[in-house]
């Protein structure tokens, strides 16, 4: 950031009084600027023992498989999103059962909410951002071929958790270890 988005002086980071943080302030107006992680919210959507998946059109990870998820929108609740995000890229009306798992992911500043659905019907199909839309048993899942780490150890947590019959909440940090994208997976619940 180099102009405040209230007044358009220039901005300077530092540390302002009382907190502990760098931030952008603009010295003009008296502003502090605080960037906060973005959250994605998205849902795992099932029918019977299938996953609604759909394969990127869009960059980050064009062509790689992910459940549908997006960022919120201003004015919106995760719930919403969630819902949102399944109809815009797989045109699915799901109904939300429970929030899932909460991934952390502090490398990239992001919050992932993956909600557990169920679809109402098998009218779906690509929306904008999707090349296609599947619906997959974990034996079909293209594990090697999944667009983010979020995604592929929240459908291990579902698929494991199914063959319980128990559905707990999970929170996940995801941490990138290194620039050739290995991460590590702390669960905390």
């Amino acid at each position: 950031m180099k102009f405040c988005s209230v007044c358009g002086a220039g901005v300077r980071v530092g540390v302002p009084e009382g907190d502990n943080r760098p931030r952008h302030i603009c010295d003009h107006c008296g502003i502090v600027h605080y960037r906060n992680p973005k959250v994605v919210a998205g849902c795992i959507a099932a029918w019977e023992d299938r996953v609604l998946m759909c394969r990127r059109a869009i960059e980050p990870r064009l062509g790689r498989w992910t459940v549908p998820a997006g960022f919120m929108e201003n004015d919106e609740t995760t719930y919403q999103a969630a819902l949102r995000e399944t109809l815009e890229e797989a045109n699915a009306r799901v109904e939300i059962d429970d929030l899932f798992v909460t991934v952390n992911l502090p490398h990239i500043s992001q919050v992932y909410l993956l909600f557990r659905g169920r679809l109402l019907d098998l009218d779906f199909s690509p929306g904008a951002e999707s090349l296609e839309v599947e619906l997959l048993a974990e034996a079909d899942m293209p594990w090697d071929e999944m667009a983010f780490p979020t995604v592929t150890e929240a459908l291990k947590l579902y698929f494991s958790d199914r063959a319980q019959g128990v559905f707990p909440v999970h929170m996940l940090d995801i941490i990138r270890e290194g620039a050739a994208g290995n991460y590590s997976v702390r669960r905390i619940s």
